[in-house]
């Protein structure tokens, strides 16, 4: 990122990538090698990856989305018996999310059962979610939004009372823990994205993890065309039996390695991703330091300012690595969410939505009502759909940003509240 800052003039994303010539010269390695679909670098990033959350099994995918799709894919396979999930199935999720924390299942013809989210966490309503579940419920498929875990505490009750299985979508928290231990831990799968707004990138890109060998292997046919070989990329035989097996209805000695035991895809990071990935790794750490940085100031700028927003519960069980710095704007404030968050892009200060706000509401899935089941009123989703939104806290928003995002946040404030008198 350009270190020069101009006031006014330069603008602050709300987002972004910190990168040097690691990187830069990891990729170039990449590309001298010539191997550029998955490779040494891929093997790499995947080890690193499961050393830093303690995971055994790691697989990369081009994306967040994609690990999203893979991993319900993954639960519809044969192998898991009783327990794969079937068209008709019940998941247990929530409209204030990103679409496709959704839309694997809907895909795979399940049907999700929304719960509201609480206004104080953007996370779902654990208290909500029990009343919900019927003998149809199979799968709790919710994110921590904005990297801050949802009440896993209660989350991991249900699942276990009810035997039902547990995606957690880590895809904006990685580095965030719950009780010590890293986020991802604790369903029986989790996902990962590594898209640029995220706390390290690979560009495009994300991982898939987690600690159950039969549900890797799925997860890894199925990433890989669904072919029932598991050599890896350039390997051959390493079954000792390639040309031995005898699957389906194939003969005898068929080339194990076109042999298709799953409806898969090709979802694989290239090598010059995962070198990039390798580099930033490392950087993790610091990334997470400086969010937690930017977010501690911002928060302590804002309490002066506690009659207009709302800001997010801290929870003692939780130590988040920050995605973003959210505002729930309220009902009595003087001013609207979109009256402000217009004034800061004005002011080349970046602003997002919560994502999707109120997932419900969008044109897609006005269309889909009928493959929906709605638990309740969607009071907090509609107010954070209207009402919410965040602004940057990523390890490029320097001192002399955070402390023109705070002028221009005061000036906006100080002409509204003189404006209503």
């Amino acid at each position: 990122m350009d270190k020069r800052f101009v006031p006014g003039r330069t603008y602050i994303p709300a987002s972004g990538k910190v990168f040097d010539k690691t990187e830069i010269n990891n990729a170039i390695k990449a590309a001298r090698d010539g191997w550029w679909t998955e490779g040494k670098f891929a093997l790499q990033f995947e080890n690193d990856l499961k050393k830093y959350l303690g995971v055994k099994y790691v697989s990369l995918v081009n994306s967040g989305s994609s690990a999203n799709l893979l991993v319900v894919a993954a639960l519809t396979s044969d192998v898991f018996g009783k327990k794969k999930l079937k068209r008709g199935d019940e998941f247990i999720t929530t409209p204030v999310s990103f679409p496709t924390t959704v839309n694997p299942g809907l895909l795979y013809g399940l049907k999700p059962v929304f719960i509201d989210a609480q206004i104080d966490t953007l996370n779902i309503d654990v208290k909500q979610i029990e009343a919900a579940i019927t003998k149809k419920t199979k799968l709790i498929m919710i994110a921590h939004t904005l990297g801050k875990p949802f009440d896993l505490t209660a989350v991991m009750r249900l699942v276990k009372k009810y035997d039902l299985w547990l995606i957690e979508d880590c895809c904006d928290a990685l580095g965030s823990k719950y009780e010590g231990k890293y986020l991802g831990k604790f369903g029986h799968i989790a996902t990962f994205s590594f898209y640029p707004a995220h706390q390290i990138t690979t560009g495009e890109g994300g991982a898939v993890v987690t600690n159950d060998p039969i549900i890797h292997k799925t997860i890894r046919q199925m990433r890989d065309w669904g072919r029932d070989c598991w050599c890896g990329t350039g390997q051959d035989d390493v079954c000792k039996k390639r040309f031995a097996w005898q699957l389906g209805e194939l003969p005898l000695g068929y080339d194990h390695k076109y042999i298709y035991s799953q409806i898969g895809f090709n979802l694989r990071l290239t090598d010059f991703q995962a070198a990039i990935g390798v580099a930033q790794l490392k950087k993790l750490p610091l990334f997470i330091k400086k969010r937690r940085a930017n977010y501690r100031e911002l928060y302590q700028f804002f309490q002066k300012y506690k009659q207009y927003f709302i800001f997010m519960k801290e929870d003692k069980k939780a130590k988040v690595a920050y995605f973003g710095f959210p505002l729930v704007v309220k009902e009595n404030a003087p001013f609207t969410r979109n009256e402000l968050t217009i004034y800061l892009e004005e002011n080349k200060i970046g602003t997002r939505t919560v994502f999707a706000g109120n997932l419900l509401r969008h044109p897609a899935y006005l269309k889909l009502r009928k493959q929906f089941k709605v638990a309740g009123e969607m009071t907090n989703a509609d107010l954070i759909m209207n009402n919410a939104f965040w602004i940057g806290v990523w390890p490029g928003i320097n001192k002399a940003r955070i402390d023109y995002i705070e002028k221009i946040f005061a000036q906006f404030i100080a002409r509204a509240g003189s404006d209503t008198k």
